[in-house]
């Protein structure tokens, strides 16, 4: 990969830990919150805002990854590989909340999730498709 490419790819991870954190961190400082924004409805139930809670805060850890991959592209392949996983997962069921009409009110927010985390995962793919075509290992 040539140093315009190793940049790009520096960009990119850049964003990505910018986009989780701007997600992340009001789904931990505010579950609550973040819950009624997404579905318009309260979480009234402790437990389900504690699991919001530690999801949000599990997921802050790939700010940190993208971040460590930002600084190096060619050597943390396995991070990515993880966030590659998490992304289309994660819109996939956002995607079906609004299919079910769980995301009523707000259903832009989760629109724009869902292309901001698939966007993310085409980018991601391109990386490991540069990645190969150097002849180098993933892992």
């Amino acid at each position: 990969m040539g140093n315009s490419d190793i940049r790009l790819f520096r960009v990119i991870f850049s964003l990505a830990a910018i986009w989780n954190l701007c997600g992340d961190v009001l789904g931990y400082l505010n579950p609550d919150h973040t819950f009624e924004t997404l579905f318009d409805r309260s979480a009234s139930n402790p437990v389900l805002l504690s699991v919001l809670q530690g999801a949000a805060g599990t997921a802050f850890t790939y700010f940190f990854g993208y971040m460590i991959v930002a600084l190096n592209p060619l050597r943390h392949t396995g991070i990515v590989i993880i966030g590659c996983i998490g992304k289309p997962g994660f819109a996939l069921q956002m995607w079906k909340f609004y299919a079910a009409g769980l995301a009523n009110a707000h259903a832009i927010i989760i629109i724009v999730v869902v292309i901001g985390d698939t966007t993310f995962c085409a980018l991601f793919l391109c990386y490991f498709y540069r990645i190969l075509r150097t002849g180098s290992r993933l892992i």
